[in-house]
């Protein structure tokens, strides 16, 4: 299967991902919602006090304001799951391990029992109900605990394309069973097995960032348009001052773009790109998409954000486009927040003013 019909099949029907490195880390014991509301941008209580499997898209910050790592959480019960990059939860785990002190908290590893499918598409939510005949309500960043062909599951309401999506977290031993009951309940829905680089394709399409390529501890989450990753309405969490400057000043210096190339040549991941021959930021993913050909995500200063505003690279140049890229067939409309959840700011002296500007994987699966 070519690429492009990899991506079209998704797009139209669905796509069956192995999501090699997606993880969970669980976080068990008596003060887990005291504890976790403390550790992370999302409304931990807000989790707790509605029903068993609510959910929300979360930030886990340094002291000052900068991003270790972006999170799917989700209230399974007594268990809350962090979900993110398997690549990144030894380090998320040791990071939050830190602020245990006197607390009645354990973190649970689960990589290493627990594997990760993906399915994306408009038909996604029809083949899952059809695999676990279940009637299905999970709003975005929900998840359940299901059954498929008699296997136990996790189900996450979230994804990396921009289309519906949920992601399974199931087994080994049942992972194959699994699968061949996916695609049978897939057959009459257009499924199609998807592989890792289709995949990265369209979460550039979609302008969702991804950790370890536009999210790393260089980057403030206003930088990454991850506004939606942060509660106005909780207690303290680490990093919170930060934010909270950020927010009353109203703007940081440089912002997350989609970037539409001029030509067919891709810059490298990590290329510096210039304005007017003004240093202004740095590409953070690159693919060659089918349908707009070929294009980025990258940050650039706030103000080169407009879209249509021309930027240079060694060797080319693009326009700044609105993200997803699907609302900037013509460069027009106004560059938003990225659909799917959300490297930006190089952290120096300036943070601490909260102010921080971009130095002058990306594999979803």
């Amino acid at each position: 299967m070519t690429l492009e019909d990899s991506i079209t099949g998704t797009r139209t029907g669905a796509g069956l991902f192995a999501m090699k490195n997606r993880a969970l880390l669980e976080v068990r014991g008596e003060d887990r919602v005291r504890w976790l509301d403390g550790m992370i941008s999302g409304d931990v209580q807000a989790l707790e006090d509605a029903e068993t499997g609510a959910g929300c898209y979360a930030t886990l910050l340094t002291n000052r304001g900068a991003i270790v790592a972006d999170l799917h959480v989700g209230r399974l019960g007594e268990i809350f799951v962090l979900e993110s990059r398997r690549d990144q939860i030894a380090k998320i785990q040791e990071t939050l391990e830190r602020f245990i002190i006197a607390d009645d908290v354990t973190l649970v590893d689960r990589s290493g029992d627990l594997e990760t499918l993906g399915i994306e598409g408009p038909h996604a939510a029809r083949i899952l109900e059809s695999a676990t005949a279940t009637e299905l309500d999970l709003p975005p960043e929900s998840w359940a605990e299901l059954e498929i062909d008699g296997c136990p599951i996790r189900v996450g309401a979230f994804g990396f394309t921009g289309e519906d999506a949920f992601q399974i977290y199931v087994s080994a031993d049942d992972r194959g069973a699994v699968e061949r009951a996916l695609e049978a309940a897939g057959a009459e829905w257009g499924l199609i097995r998807g592989d890792a680089a289709s995949l990265d394709v369209m979460r550039i399409e979609a302008g969702i960032p991804l950790l370890g390529a536009e999210l790393d501890e260089t980057v403030l989450p206003p930088e990454a348009r991850l506004e939606r990753a942060i509660s106005t309405s909780k207690g303290c969490y680490v990093g919170q001052e930060i934010v909270a400057r950020l927010r009353a000043r109203g703007q940081v210096n440089h912002l997350l773009v989609g970037l539409r190339i001029e030509g067919e040549a891709l810059p490298d991941v990590d290329t510096p790109l210039l304005s007017d021959g003004r240093s202004s930021g740095e590409v953070t993913s690159a693919a060659l998409s089918p349908t707009y050909g070929p294009i980025a995500l990258g940050y650039v200063r706030r103000e080169h954000s407009e879209v249509g505003t021309r930027v240079e690279f060694e060797g080319g140049a693009a326009r700044v486009s609105a993200l997803p890229f699907s609302l900037g067939g013509s460069l027009g409309g106004s560059l938003g927040g990225s659909p799917g959840s959300s490297s930006a700011g190089r952290i120096d002296s300036a943070a601490t003013s909260a102010d921080s500007g971009k130095s002058d994987e990306a594999d979803a699966s």
